[in-house]
C-alpha cells in the first residue's frame, strides 16, 4: 500500500513530530509552525486527526501529547493494517518514548474481549518509568 498524498499543513505537522525527540503537544506544535502560516488550534488538529487515521503519528493519552509512529515505513500501525496493540514505554525523566509491540500481548487481549463479547476498536498501553539511560 503506497502512503498516503498529505496536505501540506500535514506535512508540516508530520515534520515537527518526525524531528522532535520528546512527545509533542498540539499547542507546542503550533507555536512552531507559526512561521509556517498557522494560526489557529484546529489547524493543528485537523492535520494531526488525519495522521491519526493515516496511522503515521500516535497520540499518547496520559501525556495528551503525539509522536511519529516508529513503524511507519511498514503501514503497520494505520487504520485496517492489523498491527494490534500499540505500547509505549516512556521516561519519566528525560521524555524519552520507545515504541513497540508484542505478539503474545496482543493473543491475550483479543482472547480476553473475545470471551467477553467485547469489540476493541483501539488499544494502546503505556508504561511510565524510567529507560535504561536514567536508572542507571
Amino acid at each position: 500500500m503506497s502512503p498516503p498524498a498529505l496536505t501540506k499543513n500535514q506535512t508540516l505537522v508530520f515534520g515537527v513530530l518526525s524531528e522532535a525527540e520528546a512527545p509533542v503537544s498540539a499547542y507546542t506544535i503550533l507555536d512552531r509552525l507559526r512561521d509556517h502560516g498557522f494560526r489557529a488550534p484546529l489547524q493543528v488538529y485537523r492535520a494531526l486527526d488525519k495522521l491519526l487515521e493515516f496511522g503515521m503519528v500516535h497520540r499518547l493519552e496520559s501525556l495528551n501529547a503525539f509522536v511519529a509512529c516508529a513503524h511507519r515505513e511498514s503501514q503497520c500501525c494505520g487504520a485496517g493494517h492489523g498491527h494490534g496493540t500499540v505500547a509505549f514505554a516512556i521516561c519519566e525523566s528525560c521524555g524519552q518514548v520507545a515504541e513497540f509491540h508484542d505478539h503474545e500481548v496482543d493473543h491475550r487481549l483479543e482472547g480476553w474481549a473475545r470471551q467477553k463479547g467485547f469489540r476493541p476498536v483501539k488499544t494502546a498501553i503505556e508504561i511510565r518509568g524510567l529507560c535504561s539511560s536514567c536508572a542507571a
